[in-house]
């Protein structure tokens, strides 16, 4: 089960656009295509409120509460948390749930400025598969964070492995088809027991800061046919 986490705001308490949801579709279409068979399902969780809002942190109460449901529908299968922006802090949050077994968090949106930046948890990392993959040229959200979250959270679980996408923004538009393809192989790795594509099985394996600079290699996912 992947459930896909979109991303929002820092606060506020309306429901988000629907607009938001259909971002997901594009990567929730490649993963169904490229592991459908082998009974992957996708769900696109829905926030109650659009805003993180401080200690409320209600996009995190909505994964759990979305893995709870997929452990009610479908008992007990692997979770893989995949968030973008927002979804992402809230996937890397709510790893620690039972039913997850992986998290992958697309250009995360992490708080700005130590030591709140540092105060991010990582415990809850422990015993999950864990990529973050981030735009070096993202304005929106600060890659710099997502690496030294990424450097802490390897220091209490090896299976935690990082991709910078050089020249890409936010959206990781310029390299869609990569990233695409470096989510489905990641996905089918985590919860299917494939074996990973090259890069990621070493980027995995090195060592800090190896291991999290991870250049997204042009071309990715092409001779594997993602």
């Amino acid at each position: 089960m992947a459930l896909l986490l979109p991303g929002g705001h820092p606060a506020g308490t309306r429901r988000p656009s629907a607009l938001v949801a259909l971002g997901q579709r594009p990567l929730a279409r490649r993963l169904a295509r490229a592991a459908g068979p082998e009974g992957l399902v996708t769900h696109v969780v829905r926030y109650r409120r659009r805003g993180w809002n401080g200690a409320a942190a209600d996009p995190v109460r909505d994964a759990e509460w979305a893995a709870d449901e997929v452990v009610r529908r479908y008992g007990d299968v692997p979770v893989c948390l995949v968030g973008t922006d927002m979804g992402g802090r809230a996937a890397l949050h709510a790893a620690g749930h039972p039913a997850v077994t992986s998290v992958l968090a697309l250009a995360p949106w992490l708080p700005a400025g130590a030591p709140a930046s540092d105060a991010e948890p990582v415990r809850q990392l422990a015993g999950r598969r864990v990529l973050l993959v981030h735009g070096t040229n993202d304005e929106r959200t600060d890659p710099d964070l997502s690496f030294r979250l990424a450097e802490r959270a390897k220091k209490v679980n090896r299976d935690v492995c990082r991709f910078e996408v050089h020249s890409d923004g936010h959206t990781l538009h310029q390299h869609r088809s990569e990233v695409l393809a470096l989510a489905v192989d990641f996905v089918r790795g985590s919860l299917f027991g494939h074996p990973y594509a090259r890069p990621v099985t070493d980027a995995l394996a090195a060592p800090p800061p190896l291991g999290l600079r991870m250049p997204l290699a042009s071309g990715f996912g092409t001779s594997l046919g993602y």
